[in-house]
């Protein structure tokens, strides 16, 4: 039966840090064995990075471990924006197959789709955290959308101290300094979750004629005539959501009878233009998509993650025994106010600690059927099992 253990220590001493997570998460392994497990580092332990992987891997003995080097770390009921911490997960997940990968590095940041992916074909789950200075998230996600369509992937992109060589990433054994790492999950019971927190404004208009990510026509008229009628036709207070920061919501899978939560992939508007009525998004469109306006605020954020645990409980082959979360670097106490909002949400709904993650600069997750690159987003992946027992 599947169970998950998470850990948190905020010790400066990486031995240290390591130990205290690693005897929480064997407290809630419950003496059962770690198959999977992930290791997330602030910078202040990257130099030791690779002793933090061998003392997990003395200490639990995990059959498979990733992890990053991360601006800030998630553990149990906590989120670490700064200072030195370490989050630790484990799960035991007998019968599951595992596939853990490294994805090269390629440094040309053009968006070359790389070369590294193994095969996945039919994998309940794939996990990925990618290094933004030396692998172009884009052209991975590509890769994996057209080699594997269906396969769901989560994951986020580690930006540690924000520059290039301040990352880590960790594969069993190996100190990987660039690249991607991954894992697929098969004979798992796990789904994908994807919160992008945005309130719908006014109706769906299809893109009448667009280019490349400029949209010249909704609905048979002027893309910024339209836009303009959708905000006169706005609430006061809808409007005032919209004056701070508007979002095209592109729909991806068109074939549904209607569109709600969860099938709007969000993408910024990056500008217009008066003469010929044309707006600019920042994502590829078609003629015939469907699109909706949004906006994002710390209410419709809070709501939509809620939403979005809601329907991932209602759905889930058994109770919630843990998650990973991937959160953005730009939600947290900036969005919300305090600490913690994200994880105080996903632990309520679970009814357990077994959480950890870390922020990132960008969120990978499923949207339509297909995988993307995120911001503002918490995308997460949530485990299931049918132990009747509750820790």
């Amino acid at each position: 039966m599947t169970r998950v253990a998470a850990g948190l220590a905020t010790a400066s001493i990486t031995a240290a840090a390591v130990a205290d997570a690693a005897a929480q998460v064997s407290a809630g392994l419950a003496g059962r064995s770690a198959d999977l497990a992930f290791l997330f580092l602030t910078p202040d332990h990257l130099t030791t990075a690779a002793e933090a992987a061998a003392a997990v891997h003395e200490t639990l003995g995990p059959r498979h471990l990733l992890g990053c080097v991360a601006q800030g770390v998630i553990g149990r009921g906590r989120e670490l924006e700064s200072g030195p911490a370490v989050a630790l997960w484990a799960a035991s997940l007998p019968g599951a197959q595992l596939l853990p990968f490294h994805v090269a590095p390629t440094g040309d940041g053009d968006g070359e789709a790389p070369d590294g992916l193994p095969d996945i074909a039919g994998a309940d789950l794939v996990t990925l955290l990618l290094d933004p200075f030396s692998l172009p998230a884009t052209g991975l996600l590509d890769r994996l959308n057209a080699d594997y369509p269906g396969v769901p992937a989560v994951g986020g992109i580690a930006t540690g101290g924000g520059e290039p060589g301040s990352q880590a990433l960790l594969l069993d054994g190996a100190l990987e300094e660039g690249g991607a790492v991954g894992v697929a999950l098969s004979g798992v019971s796990v789904r994908a979750v994807v919160s992008q927190g945005c309130a719908p404004l006014g109706p769906d208009s299809v893109i009448t004629r667009a280019e490349g990510n400029v949209i010249f026509e909704l609905a048979g008229m002027p893309a910024l005539e339209r836009l303009r009628g959708v905000i006169g036709g706005l609430l006061p207070d809808q409007r005032l959501l919209a004056a701070r920061g508007l979002l095209a919501g592109l729909v991806i899978d068109e074939n549904r009878p209607e569109y709600g939560r969860g099938d709007f992939l969000m993408r910024g508007i990056l500008g217009a233009d008066e003469e010929s009525g044309a707006i600019a998004i920042a994502e590829q469109v078609r003629t015939g998509q469907t699109l909706r306006f949004h906006a994002r605020d710390a209410e419709s954020a809070d709501r939509d993650l809620r939403l979005a645990l809601d329907e991932t409980l209602d759905t889930l082959p058994g109770r919630p025994a843990g998650a990973l979360l991937f959160t953005c670097n730009g939600r947290g106490a900036g969005m919300f106010g305090g600490p913690d909002h994200d994880v105080d949400a996903v632990c309520a709904a679970l009814g357990a600690p077994a959480l950890a993650g870390f922020f990132c600069g960008g969120e990978i997750g499923p949207v339509g059927g297909r995988t993307f690159l995120h911001g503002f987003t918490a995308t997460m992946a949530v485990f299931a099992s049918d132990d009747p027992e509750r820790w």
